[in-house]
């Protein structure tokens, strides 16, 4: 059941025959016994930092966590973390504790950790360390805290939105107790830093169960990003609508895997609230609510402290998630517009939009593919949607007569002409045209 890689045994092996316990600790046990294979590999062990540096001498080492306990020995191009057996002290910043104590116990060690299922150590030599029931837990897909689960928030809040993480990627359910302690410790999380959060959020999203624990947990989420607290039980009052805003954008992140998929769903209805009218008929409609939900969606992914090419990306789908598609014509817009990776992410948002809606809706799905063959056949046949496509450049323009500003403009008029089919995108043909141009410019007419 546990096929530990060379590279991770030779640590567990140098730290026995130097006479210290050693274990593996942690996610990566959690992993074995799930059935997955670790990304990594985590020690713990008996021997000091001290000892440790001197057990791995030869090795590459790094000592940043040494303060903590931690060393990071370099094992055949692999990172492995071996830390001290611990007792933490006080969490008086909610984070991170203001002391440690080594000690020679693997079992208060484990008592020190998150979660049951996290609180697991084994070797090959001793077995497996369980006292607290991880084995039974991750057999019942639980998530519950070692120990007093306020106590452990308290201690780190970060723990909160980790649960809330291991719940969607795992699958598992939070056992009453820990999630109850969730929520009377929610506002806890403006101790986190604002990366940590961003993170962790991202992976909420992107697990397999992200839809059962936003519908959950969406006051706790909402501690960091209180926008949407609008959207919850936002009756929508349209016939494409069977949820409210809340309970479509939950769906619609469900869709696709994509992380971006997933970010530019949550965010694109965020701003129906704000944008809800009714007709005569009692129908609801949501004018603006794209332009004005990218807008916020900027607002909020820079107080997150998104990278500038992922607020960009996560942005423009919002913004654009509402447009008509019709013709060729929108086609070739919209590739000059978005460009080609980020058209075909849009197309993907259109249709996790429309798979969370009515049943009907999803007829589009098959408009949606054909927009995407169409795209697709126009970038295989270079068809012309930009302006480096054109058999006409600016230097073309200035040897004309043109000048400055009017340069860009009367080549994006030509674009134009090209994607709308009144002109090929012909050298001669589009020189000829910018002559009259140039002459109808110059002659007042």
């Amino acid at each position: 059941m546990f096929i530990i890689p060379e590279y991770a045994e030779n640590i567990l092996r140098k730290l026995d025959e130097y006479g210290f316990e050693s274990y593996l600790a942690g996610g990566c046990v959690r992993d074995f016994i799930s059935g997955t294979t670790p990304h990594d590999y985590d020690v713990t062990t008996n021997a000091l930092p001290e000892n440790i540096k001197y057990v791995f001498s030869d090795y590459k080492i790094i000592c940043s966590g040494e303060k903590h306990g931690t060393i990071t020995v370099v094992s055949d191009n692999n990172l492995v973390e071996i830390t001290t057996y611990r007792i933490d002290g006080a969490y008086n910043d909610h984070r991170h504790p203001d002391k440690v104590c080594f000690t020679q116990y693997i079992k208060e060690d484990l008592k020190r950790r998150d979660f049951t299922i996290n609180s697991m150590a084994f070797s090959p030599k001793a077995g497996l360390i369980d006292p607290f029931g991880g084995v039974c837990d991750i057999k019942s897909k639980i998530i519950r805290t070692t120990g007093n689960p306020d106590e452990r928030f308290k201690e780190d809040a970060l723990r909160i939105l980790r649960a809330l993480r291991f719940s969607s990627r795992l699958g598992f359910i939070i056992e009453q107790q820990t999630s109850e302690a969730i929520f009377r410790n929610k506002q806890l999380i403006s101790k986190i830093s604002i990366e940590r959060i961003r993170d962790e959020f991202v992976k909420i999203i992107s697990g397999k169960n992200a839809g059962s624990v936003l519908r959950k947990y969406k006051d706790v989420i909402a501690v960091f990003i209180p926008e949407i607290s609008a959207e919850f039980n936002f009756n929508q009052n349209s016939p494409y609508h069977k949820y409210d805003v809340w309970e479509h954008t939950i769906h619609a992140i469900d869709v696709f895997n994509d992380p971006i998929i997933k970010l530019a769903m949550f965010f694109h209805d965020i701003s129906k609230p704000e944008c809800y009218t009714e007709d005569i008929n009692g129908i609801g409609h949501f004018k603006g609510h794209a332009l004005k939900g990218a807008e916020k969606t900027k607002y909020i992914m820079k107080r997150l402290k998104f990278s500038s090419k992922e607020i960009e990306l996560v942005t423009d789908l919002v913004k654009h998630h509402s447009d008509e598609i019709n013709t060729e014509y929108d086609i070739k817009k919209k590739l000059n517009l978005l460009g080609e990776k980020k058209f075909f992410h849009l197309l993907n948002v259109l249709r996790a939009d429309c798979m969370s809606k009515q049943d009907f809706c999803k007829e589009s799905l098959k408009k949606i593919k054909d927009i995407e063959v169409s795209a697709q056949n126009m970038i295989e046949n270079n068809i012309c949607y930009s302006l480096p496509q054109m058999q006409i450049n600016g230097n073309d323009l200035i040897s004309i007569g043109f000048r400055g500003k009017k340069i860009g403009e009367i080549l994006n008029i030509l674009l134009d002409m090209i994607m709308n089919k009144e002109l090929k995108n012909d050298k001669t043909e589009l020189i000829i045209c910018a002559k009259l141009m140039f002459y109808l410019q110059n002659n007042g007419e």
